[in-house]
């Protein structure tokens, strides 16, 4: 009997009290994708190269007179930047002159000798054999007056070389001679080096991979070139500022660096102001193409899986999780533009993740794009993991 009693009154003390309800289903941000047209632009770490350059080197021996500019100035092609001690190159080319004075003479008299000669020896006056010697003493001697010419001529070209002319248009480096010094023709180490910096040139590096993605893409209608024209660029300067100028690419090199797999790419841009300098670090900014249907996904929505995957949790018809995996192209400002995965119309949850199971049913609420973008001042939100 008091077994009796003790579990009647366990059973009543359990019908009291009551199991708690369910907790409600949590409450998530989601943002519904839809395709959209989105450009194409890579960022590729580049160096600057000057346009052209010209290494000033002396053609002829002798001692510096004179320098004629000033040291990282502009100078014009033509200009003259070095004398050179003209006073031995200008005796030689005296000599040379009074050499080609004494053939000139000396062929005179060879030609009026050989035509002397020539109607005495139709006259048989003289011998034919005098008569061939003064004709061939006339070619030699104008023989003589074409060496003598050329003598002259080098003898002017080695004086006009110690004046020494600036080949092309452009800035100037340091001098490496000051008056005194001794030259030589040839030699290895260059006077001063011009070099031309508006334009100016940009070379990039892209791996092979991606322009076969590219051209890919371009042949299978997912991109769609920007124009037919030369592609634009523009540049990111070591500061982290924009630079002003936009310049158009130029030419992507035909063969790939065995060593690196890459291709260089060549980019053309205005510099009147020489604020681009050779050998600079900047970041060149392509753009390669149009893609019409882009998918584009909030970082704050991508995380990774234990293998490394991207992947974002999608919200169904029946208001149910599921973690899709996805192949992320590139970054395009706070979003990730995805090829794979998703299609239009999925929601995303960008907002709770860490709340929700795959399988578990979940309370969207749904987000603007407008709501999506940061404040000014904001700086550019993570994925979340």
């Amino acid at each position: 009997m008091r077994k009796f009693i003790v579990a009647s009154l366990v059973l009543s003390a359990a019908c009291t009290h009551k199991s708690p309800p369910p907790p409600p289903p949590p409450e998530v941000a989601v943002f519904t994708l839809r395709t959209q047209p989105v450009v194409i632009v890579t960022e590729l770490p580049a160096r600057t190269t000057a346009f052209r350059v010209a290494e000033v080197r002396p053609q002829v021996n002798g001692v510096i007179l004179k320098r004629l500019f000033v040291e990282g100035s502009q100078v014009q092609a033509g200009q003259q930047l070095y004398q050179i001690d003209p006073a031995p190159f200008q005796a030689s080319y005296e000599s040379a002159q009074a050499s080609l004075q004494h053939a000139q003479a000396a062929a005179t008299s060879s030609r009026l000798l050989a035509q002397r000669y020539k109607p005495l020896s139709e006259a048989r006056a003289v011998s034919q054999q005098d008569y061939d010697n003064a004709v061939a003493s006339q070619d030699q001697a104008a023989a003589d007056v074409a060496s003598a010419k050329a003598a002259l001529e080098t003898a002017r070209i080695n004086l006009a070389y110690t004046r020494v002319f600036a080949p092309i248009s452009g800035r100037t480096g340091r001098s490496s001679v000051t008056e005194g010094a001794l030259v030589s023709a040839n030699q290895t180490n260059a006077l001063a080096v011009i070099q031309q910096l508006d334009p100016i040139y940009v070379d990039a590096t892209q791996a092979s991979t991606v322009l076969l993605h590219l051209q890919r893409a371009f042949s299978e209608g997912q991109l769609k070139k920007v124009g037919d024209a030369q592609a634009e660029a523009k540049l990111i300067l070591e500061d982290s500022s924009a630079y002003p100028l936009a310049g158009k690419l130029q030419f992507a090199e035909v063969t790939v660096d065995p060593g690196t797999g890459s291709v260089t790419l060549r980019a053309v841009f205005p510099n009147p102001q020489s604020i681009l300098l050779p050998g600079m670090f900047v970041r060149e900014r392509l753009e390669e193409g149009v893609n019409e249907k882009g998918l584009l996904v909030p970082q704050r929505a991508v995380g990774h899986n234990s293998l490394g995957e991207a992947t974002v949790t999608v919200v169904g018809d029946d208001n149910k999780a599921a973690v899709h995996v996805v192949k992320t192209d590139r970054a395009i400002g706070d979003q990730w533009l995805v090829s794979a995965g998703v299609s239009a119309g999925d929601k995303v949850i960008i907002v709770g993740i860490q709340s929700v199971r795959p399988g578990s049913v979940v309370h969207p609420h749904e987000v603007t794009a407008d709501e999506l973008k940061p404040p000014a001042s904001g700086a550019p939100q993570q994925p979340q993991k």
